[in-house]
């Protein structure tokens, strides 16, 4: 199954709770709402075995083809996202690939 998978961190003026809340109330039912879209996991990091942590929080979207999200990532909805979620995060880094293995 082919997924998205962005990492990042908060910028400092904004709270994990604020954060969470955006997600619960606006982030997840879109992403989940695009038609290319299965599924949508966010997790947020707390603990590495090394201590260092580079990313608090993975999105992940289990799409239907990259071709089908990237066409729904250039509506305008998903567009009027980005504008809302690009002020609140930093160091972002967005990754494409398929599953190998799970369920």
């Amino acid at each position: 199954m082919p997924k998205e998978i962005i990492l990042y961190n908060l910028k400092d003026a904004v709270t994990d709770e604020e954060y969470q809340r955006y997600c619960a109330d606006k982030k997840g039912p879109l992403i989940k709402s695009l038609p290319s879209c299965n599924d949508f996991t966010l997790v947020r990091i707390t603990g590495s075995q090394k201590g260092e942590i580079p990313y608090a929080y993975v999105g992940i979207v289990d799409v239907t083809s990259i071709e089908d999200w990237k066409r729904d990532a250039s509506s305008e909805p998903f567009q009027g996202f980005l504008k809302e979620w690009i002020p609140m995060v930093k160091d972002f880094h967005i990754l494409m690939g398929s599953e190998v293995y799970g369920r």
